[in-house]
């Protein structure tokens, strides 16, 4: 992935979702002895990745590593990313988007599974007792990308500079440039009573052919399909792209079937603005019927540094000034920065999984109070 002139390379967010994939959630330990090893990580994972890459050349092994907001805060302070926040949880009035822990995100990737375990491997050897397990999911690729309930899944993934502009951060939030966002959540599914369903009423749920993936007219797509909620516009009707890199996952001797939901954007308002579609409705009520046999266990938010600032964060953040009253002026600054950042994720709605920057959007806040205080 090639960084634009006035923004610092990405880490690997814009590769392809690969061919199996190793999704891990890690809090940090306490003590500053684990705040320490942490940061030292942040130096050497580029290194790691290339030390790993090299033994078998071609299996396109990428690493990205986000940071949670609490890990934010402990192990750099202000100023820090303008739309950083915990994950908000949604309560619909039958499904519900839980928000759960998580400091620390490892995003693996590769052509063969074998690469994505020994990359694994080296860092939670770098890593060591500074952190502790939250969860940990391997995906593979199903078939011609398929979902695990067999529909194509990415179909409109944004391509080339549209991707770059949907997930890096530009100039509207100074010293990140180049970083981004990534929203991760577990789904399982109830794959005995969505086999039940036939295949036409299948993609009347989903909005989408099962076998040759082509989306319904608009005015045969029901409503409440995945489709139909997942598309988000701003408000001149331009329809704005996250990228996914979701990825199916299962233990068949468990009955266990999923799918890792994974979303980058350069801003997080687009894909909250959409889960918001999914799980309280548009208009409210009206949610995303595959919800009905997909239930979502976790949800969590990160921010995704530059590579150079990822490998900065090793010495502190770079941009503290020392000065205990300018840091706490950053701090307010973020915090309005955040709430703005955070509105445009509230208002206008439309909603594939294909969504980059709301303009006044007001509607989200207003759905997430009532579920505040649950």
């Amino acid at each position: 992935m090639i960084a634009t002139d006035s923004s610092p390379q990405p880490q690997a967010v814009a590769e392809s979702p690969g061919v199996a994939a190793y999704f891990i959630v890690l809090n940090i330990a306490p003590g500053a002895q684990a705040e320490e090893a942490v940061r030292s990580f942040f130096g050497n994972a580029a290194g790691l990745r290339r030390s790993v890459g090299q033994r078998l050349l071609g299996r396109e092994l990428s690493l990205v590593v986000g940071i949670g907001s609490d890990a934010w805060d402990r192990l750099f302070g202000a100023p820090r990313p303008a739309a950083l926040h915990p994950f908000k949880e949604l309560n619909g009035e039958k499904h519900r988007a839980p928000s759960t822990p998580g400091d620390l995100l490892l995003h693996i990737r590769a052509r063969t599974e074998d690469m994505c375990f020994e990359l694994a491997t080296q860092i939670m050897l770098a890593l060591g007792n500074s952190v502790e397990p939250v969860d940990e999911v391997h995906g593979f690729r199903y078939f011609d990308a398929r979902s695990m309930v067999g529909f194509v899944d990415g179909t409109e993934n944004p391509e080339g500079a549209e991707a770059i502009d949907a997930t890096v951060i530009g100039n509207e939030d100074p010293g990140f440039e180049g970083g981004s966002y990534v929203i991760v959540q577990k789904y399982l599914h109830d794959m005995q009573a969505w086999n039940k369903l036939s295949t036409e009423e299948q993609e009347r749920v989903i909005g989408r052919s099962k076998h040759d993936d082509i989306e319904m007219a608009d005015d045969v797509k029901p409503a409440n399909s995945h489709i139909a909620l997942n598309v988000v516009e701003d408000e001149d009707g331009n329809e704005l792209a996250i990228l996914r890199s979701n990825m199916p996952f299962a233990s068949p001797s468990r009955g266990e079937f999923g799918t890792y939901f994974i979303a980058y954007a350069s801003d997080p308002g687009v894909t909250e603005l959409m889960l918001t579609n999914m799980f309280i409705g548009r208009p409210p009520g009206n949610y995303d019927r595959l919800l009905d046999f997909s239930s979502a266990v976790t949800g969590t938010l990160f921010f995704v540094p530059s590579q150079a600032l990822l490998e900065e964060l090793a010495a502190g953040n770079p941009f503290q000034t020392g000065d205990t009253e300018t840091a706490s002026s950053a701090v307010d600054a973020s915090a309005l920065a955040s709430a703005s950042a955070s509105a445009p994720a509230s208002a206008k709605s439309s909603g594939t999984l294909s969504i980059g920057s709301l303009k006044g959007q007001p509607q989200l806040d207003s759905l997430l109070t009532p579920s505040r205080n649950t």
